[in-house]
């Protein structure tokens, strides 16, 4: 299927590993030239590297640390000073924060900047440029899966798309769609430290109808569907990509 996505541009924040690399890398293969943005340049190079490799579309590269306080208006300006116009911006940029029952000040002040407030100022910051142009599409995504254990990044992140939804009905008019992810477990370095060894297939077994954790592609692929004028009818909707694990009755 032609995504008709060749030739569009787009940020993505968090992009040098795990869902945002697998969601900047896809964008690239479908002719994207994405801004990728992180702090870690080694890993934002390989990631070029991959991409060129896989005959992707080139991307720039911005290593920033995104929750700098002036962040948020370094990566505009980056996008502004790559691309005569910005079509897509992905917001995945965060980082798991568990804490205990009364947690750290500064470490729930952390995830606030990280998981919501600096994803809502770059957002802010793009939306004139989108309305100006009667179009744009910005995807957030949330909470990697429903936590049994206090953890200030997926309060954040539902907090992100409460927001989201909220923005959704005020820019549609606008030609502007706003829709999340909400990831369920994702095989990574870190899911794996939470379940190792057999603790992985036992849980897998009786918590998610799919029988294992998903690919950070699986993600990928939802997304670049989400972003791409084949979703253009999509707005202010959370698709859950999780292999069944989050099931309630009708």
């Amino acid at each position: 299927m032609n995504l008709h996505l060749n030739g569009k541009t787009a940020i993505v924040t968090g992009a040098s590993q795990g869902l945002g690399k697998a969601i900047t890398k896809e964008l690239a293969l479908e002719g994207v030239e994405v801004l990728a943005v992180a702090r870690d340049k080694a890993a934002l190079q390989q990631l070029k590297d991959e991409i060129i490799a896989e005959g992707g579309t080139i991307p720039q590269l911005l290593s920033q640390d995104f929750t700098a306080p002036d962040g948020p208006e370094k990566i505009a300006a980056a996008a502004f000073e790559h691309f005569k116009t910005i079509d897509i911006l992905v917001n995945n940029a965060g980082r798991s924060q568990p804490l205990d029952i009364i947690g750290d000040e500064e470490k729930w002040q952390e995830s606030l900047n990280l998981d919501f407030m600096h994803h809502r100022r770059l957002t802010q910051l793009l939306l004139p440029h989108f309305m100006e142009r009667k179009q744009g599409t910005i995807l957030n995504l949330a909470s990697t899966f429903e936590l049994r254990f206090i953890n200030a990044s997926a309060v954040f992140k539902a907090s992100l798309i409460a927001w989201a939804k909220q923005l959704a009905a005020q820019v549609a008019p606008h030609g502007i769609r706003v829709n999340s992810i909400q990831p369920g477990i994702i095989d990574s370095a870190q899911i794996r430290r939470i379940f190792p060894g057999e603790e992985r297939q036992k849980f897998a077994a009786a918590e998610i109808p799919m029988g294992d954790f998903g690919k950070p592609e699986d993600i990928a692929n939802m997304a670049v569907f989400l972003v791409s004028p084949r979703a253009s009818y999509v707005t202010g909707t959370v698709a859950v990509v999780d292999g069944g694990m989050r099931r309630s009755a009708f």
